[in-house]
């Protein structure tokens, strides 16, 4: 028994958004979590799977220790490995919505893996403002101070690396940015972060990068551009710029990329560019069972790339009209895509053999696995079977 070859290791990604903050109150209204637009979410054409309502947990609060608790036995009883904590580190010690992982820590409950995922992102006005016209305004901004900084970031999270139930790679504490090209000063923040990991007992950390396989808008120096050519869809370009900023894996996803090809090259850009420079929000949405025929790519075959397995993609609760929609998502569905990235995995090494799932409970954007009153524990259950099925 103890000679079988592991399987995966799915990590879920966890939203710690549902329970309300000062600053939340402030920007949205008092008590504001995205269970509103959750809740207040409409169907936008026939068919269309919304409002999304959860079934066994509710419209939970994430300061509820039992919440957690039911949490993790779903994910462990479906053959989840452990859950990826976003955690929001603006510099200079500014943090949002870090209570529920921080009592996670302190109470040591529940006993489910876990690892952090530096969501390093500026916070607008545009997250949560569904179909309406407004103007872009900076809430909360990211900002790398520096060295000390760095340390400081180091430190709060300490007692978590060192902690058991923390998700390691090769010995070493799995780390993961969400804009690797955000940081400006990679070296820096992995020199620092690796020193101070060996000065206090831990082998350094296994730091892994999140990106597109492909992108319309790239980054070029201090700026962005759009580009139309079917010349940049080269996987390997975008995995490669972030291996070379220093960071040991790639967690990838496929999205755009295969958006693109499920619409076709044309109608996807011509339907890019009336919302992008001609502002007409239009309905665009994509048939589940041909997007998963696309979102892996052979170089997510790569030892160092950890690909991404999506149950949904529909962030109308968030953004109304103007949203990205996937229809005829079902367990049945999401239980082949999981097979296709399972065989993508199958050849690497057993402590590489990590798949993301987007996500835990994005509920404003669709992508979640945990149980709703349309389909139950479907998508748990799709999990389990994937992973019991023979080889």
């Amino acid at each position: 028994m103890n000679n079988m070859k592991k399987k995966a290791r799915i990590i879920a990604f966890y939203l710690p958004q549902y329970h309300p903050i000062p600053e939340n109150d402030q920007w949205w209204g008092k008590g504001f979590t995205e269970w509103r637009n959750v809740g207040l979410a409409k169907p936008l054409f026939k068919g269309h799977y919304q409002p999304k309502v959860p079934s066994d947990l509710g419209y939970y609060d994430l300061r509820m220790p039992e919440i957690r608790e039911q949490q993790a036995k779903l994910a462990k009883d479906a053959g989840i490995e452990g859950f990826c904590y976003w955690h929001y580190w603006f510099g200079d010690g500014r943090e949002l919505l870090e209570r529920p992982f921080k009592e996670v820590l302190e109470s040591g409950k529940p006993d489910f893996p876990f690892c952090l995922g530096w969501a390093n992102h500026s916070w607008s006005n545009k997250t949560w403002t569904v179909g309406k016209k407004f103007s872009d305004t900076m809430l909360m901004e990211q900002k790398y101070p520096g060295e000390e900084d760095y340390k400081n970031h180091f430190f709060n999270y300490l007692k978590a690396f060192k902690d058991k139930r923390y998700l390691r790679v090769d010995g070493k504490p799995l780390f993961l940015v969400f804009d690797p090209l955000g940081i400006k000063d990679t070296n820096l923040f992995f020199n620092t972060w690796n020193k101070l990991a060996s000065e206090n007992g831990l082998k350094g950390f296994h730091f892994v990068g999140l990106t597109s396989n492909f992108s319309m808008k790239q980054k070029i120096g201090n700026h962005s551009k759009y580009s139309l050519s079917k010349q940049d869809i080269q996987p390997s370009k975008f995995y490669k710029q972030v291996l070379d900023l220093g960071f040991d894996a790639v967690n990838s996803r496929g999205i755009t990329l295969a958006e693109m090809k499920t619409k076709g090259f044309i109608k996807y850009y011509f339907e890019k560019f009336l919302k992008l420079y001609l502002k007409i929000n239009i309905i665009t949405k994509f048939n589940y069972k041909h997007i998963i025929k696309h979102l892996f790519v052979e170089e997510d075959k790569w030892e160092n790339v950890y690909p991404t397995i999506i149950p949904n993609w529909d962030r109308s609760p968030r953004s109304g009209k103007r949203a990205e929609i996937w229809y005829n998502t079902t367990p049945e569905l999401f239980y082949q895509h999981i097979k296709k990235a399972l065989k993508i995995i199958s050849n690497k090494e057993d402590e590489h053999k990590i798949i993301f799932l987007q996500s835990w409970n994005e509920w404003g954007e669709g992508n979640y696995v945990e149980p709703d009153c349309k389909y139950g524990h479907g998508y748990l259950e799709s999990i389990k079977k994937a992973l019991n099925d023979e080889i």
